[in-house]
Order: structure tokens, then C-alpha cells, then sequence
């Protein structure tokens, strides 16, 4: 872990810029230091269509986060910290497993504060003939110098586009820098795969952006989608999320305090139609609540799925 050891040492891997020497056991806003935590792997089925397929994405979830939103469906272990250390070997070994499941991909969830150990363990996976693709699935909020560290290594990047105001990210996710730097990291995603190349129903390569639709517009859902046109194009395959639930803060907050209704779903889907759009996976807003995991369990997911 020598060049991990490195980057660590002023770790500005995320756009909070902490600067802590993690090596030595110092913790920035994530609160992860020099070891790596993995909450949860295994199959999981609730991606989109050519993300799960009909064998499972093989699902690592990481433990921590560096954006922390106050409605968080997995605050269990991006908030509570809960998970495993494992080593960097350790790590190999869990995708290696999921290999042997018969899993269509590796599927890094919440990858941000451990970047340098992903790329050094998809580099030794690689080495040792792991073929299948790496997909890096996070909320978006990354520099894009971090994520030249996975180019070549990082096969399907999978990010949501959370705000488009500034001031809504600072309220809901104490990152007010949010809506900046996700269009750059995902201007940089791109740059690196390009758009997402799917064969025989199954995603080998390329970019899938996610939208998480809040009650309201408090995300700025339309502003997002025009920008996706302008700057990747309506061939973009996009994720239009209607799984919010209010959970972990959230009653705390009067504007988040419900489900989105089917009217500002409806509106989005008529946008992006209108607007052009070629490849958009929706969702149903009656299956909410199989969404929402409990980490406390051996098994934290039900079956699910995502219908095009």
C-alpha cells in the first residue's frame, strides 16, 4: 500500500480537502483513517436492468461517506460506521468470491475515502485474471483527480447527480461545493469510459448517471437533466430514482418529511421524453419501501428490480 500510504498522507481525495495524515490514524470529515471497512459484499439484484442482469451485481459496500445526507437509506454504515477491516489481500479475495458466485460485475459502493486501496486491489485482481467489469458507484461528490487514480481500472462508473443548488447540498448534505464538483467528476467518468455500452442485455463499459428524485424539486431535477443533454447528451443512459424515502433525519426536516408523489415522477418522465432522451431506467413508486436495506441483517436487501 505504498502509493495508498502517499495520497493518505494529506488526504484531499474528496472535495472536503480535509488534509488529515490518515497513515497515522488521523480521520477527516469520513471518518476513515488508514484501514479499509467493508460493511457487506454478495449479489445484489436492485441495480438497473444491465447492472444486475439475471446473476446479481456483485456488491461491495464500503463503510462510511463523505457526503452524509440527512436522509440517508444506508446510514447504518455511512453514518454509523459499522463494517469489517479488511486488508488490502482481504479485499482481493472479496472480489474473487464474488467472482466465484457468478456475479456480472464488481460493484464498489461508496468507494470515495478508500480510492488508492481500490485502485492497488483492481490492479492485483487484474494481475491475477480477473476479467469481469469494475463498476464504481458513488453519490457523485469526488475530485477528478482522484478518479484519474482508477483510470483504466475502473470499467462502469455509476454516479448520481444529487443537487443543483448549492445552498439545497449545504442544507441536505453539508456540501455546498456539490453541484460543482459533481460535474466535474462526472465530466471526468466520462472522459474515461464514455457512454454505457450494454451487450446481450449485460453493461461491459461506459457511464450510467442517477437522479434521485426529492419531494418537491428540492434537487432541481429539470436543471440536472438539461445539463446531462448539453454536456453528455440525450444518449446518456440515466437512472430516474423514485425510491426516496424519509429516513434517518429526515422527519426533521418539514420539506423532506414525505415519499415524492406520482405527479413530480410523471413531470420528470414527460421531461425527458420531451427533451429527448434515448436510454432512462424508471422505477415504481409502490416498491419504495423494497429499497431500503437493514445492514443489521446477514441479507440487507430484498430481491429487487429496476424496469426500463
Amino acid at each position: 500500500m505504498k502509493d495508498a500510504g502517499k495520497t493518505l498522507e494529506n488526504c484531499r481525495l474528496c472535495p472536503r480537502a480535509c488534509g488529515v495524515n490518515r497513515i497515522r490514524g488521523n480521520v477527516g470529515y469520513c471518518g476513515v483513517g488508514k484501514e479499509i471497512l467493508v460493511a457487506h459484499f454478495g449479489p445484489h439484484f436492485g441495480e438497473e436492468p444491465p447492472i444486475s442482469g439475471t446473476r446479481g451485481s456483485g456488491n461491495v459496500f464500503f463503510v462510511s461517506c463523505n457526503l452524509r445526507c440527512v436522509y440517508c437509506q444506508n446510514f447504518q454504515i455511512s453514518h454509523e460506521c459499522k463494517g469489517k477491516s479488511v486488508t488490502l489481500e482481504g479485499l482481493v479475495e472479496i472480489f474473487f468470491s464474488l467472482k466465484d458466485m457468478g456475479v456480472h460485475n464488481i460493484n464498489l459502493v461508496s468507494p470515495t475515502p478508500y480510492v488508492p486501496f481500490i485502485a492497488e486491489a483492481i490492479e492485483c485482481a487484474k494481475s491475477k485474471g480477473m476479467q469481469i467489469p469494475f463498476v464504481y458507484n458513488s453519490h457523485g461528490y469526488e475530485t477528478a483527480d482522484a478518479l484519474k487514480m482508477l483510470d483504466g481500472l475502473i470499467d462502469i462508473y455509476l454516479p448520481d447527480f444529487k443537487y443543483w443548488n448549492s445552498n439545497i447540498a449545504e442544507q441536505l448534505s453539508f456540501a455546498s461545493n456539490y453541484p460543482e464538483s459533481a460535474k466535474k467528476a462526472i465530466l471526468q467518468m466520462k472522459q474515461q469510459v464514455g457512454n454505457l455500452i450494454v451487450k446481450e442485455g449485460i453493461a461491459r463499459k461506459g457511464t450510467l448517471v442517477r437522479h434521485l428524485v426529492l419531494p418537491s424539486n428540492l434537487a432541481g431535477s429539470n436543471r440536472i437533466l438539461l445539463w446531462i443533454k448539453e454536456e453528455l447528451g440525450v444518449d446518456t443512459f440515466i437512472s430516474l430514482m423514485a425510491q426516496y424515502n424519509p429516513m434517518h433525519k429526515a422527519t426533521e426536516y418539514p420539506m423532506l418529511a414525505r415519499s415524492i408523489r406520482q405527479e413530480e415522477y410523471d413531470f420528470l418522465l414527460n421531461f425527458l421524453e420531451e427533451e429527448g432522451f434515448n436510454n432512462v431506467f424508471i422505477q415504481d413508486l409502490e416498491s419504495v419501501k423494497t429499497y431500503v436495506p437493514d445492514f443489521e441483517l446477514e441479507e440487507p436487501f430484498l430481491k429487487q428490480e429496476l424496469r426500463s
